[in-house]
């Protein structure tokens, strides 16, 4: 089983090539959703309470927009956010690995996987790109961002182009090429590579 890592700044797109590959049968596992999973835990919300104060609860459950604008505008509040739910996803990452060693390949889709370090526990990478006037637009429409909001998210990410340097697969998701054509040509690589006789 290979283990292949996907990832993408903020607004990439990362998240819909996520999705197409699980249709096409591939397991994916979404770190950002099993991390919102674990932000709700009895254990973690004691912990958040008493680091942020309770104002960050809401009937039983942390403000997640209220979390963001604290911990992307200060960066010990962020790694200690990290240093609660890391932890968790990879321990329920490992246990998710077990459950699909038969399968060819498997995905992990998480938006730090290279600013986390993560990335060199897989054997391949693929990362999303798309030009940085259309990630605007994106989040503009999706999320209702300013620029300015968006800046201060993706200071903490590393720049597209490194990324892309360490980076086994691209799949460019500009509004212009058709992402499912470079998601099929990944995935019959990726199969051929451990399917013995598919050639």
């Amino acid at each position: 089983m290979l283990k292949v890592g996907l990832t993408g700044n903020i607004g990439t797109g990362k998240t819909i090539v996520a999705r197409i590959f699980a249709a096409l049968g591939v397991p994916v596992y979404h770190a950002d959703v099993s991390a919102r999973k674990f932000l709700e835990t009895d254990a973690v919300v004691t912990e958040l309470k008493a680091h942020f104060g309770s104002n960050i609860i809401i009937d039983g459950k942390p403000d997640r927009k209220e979390i963001a604008s604290i911990v992307f505008n200060d960066e010990k509040a962020l790694r200690f956010l990290n240093s609660l739910i890391h932890p968790l996803v990879r321990t329920d990452l490992n246990n998710w690995f077990t459950r699909n060693t038969h399968q060819p390949f498997v995905i992990y889709e998480a938006a730090i996987l290279f600013e986390s370090g993560f990335y060199g526990d897989f054997d391949k990478v693929i990362t999303v790109t798309a030009p940085k006037e259309i990630i605007y637009l994106r989040l503009k429409e999706r999320d209702n961002l300013e620029f300015n909001e968006v800046e201060k998210r993706m200071k903490h990410q590393w720049e597209q182009e490194r990324k892309v340097a360490l980076s086994d697969y691209i799949i460019v998701n500009d509004d212009s090429r058709l992402i499912i054509p470079q998601i099929l040509k990944i995935k019959e690589y990726l199969v051929k590579k451990m399917v013995p006789g598919k050639n």
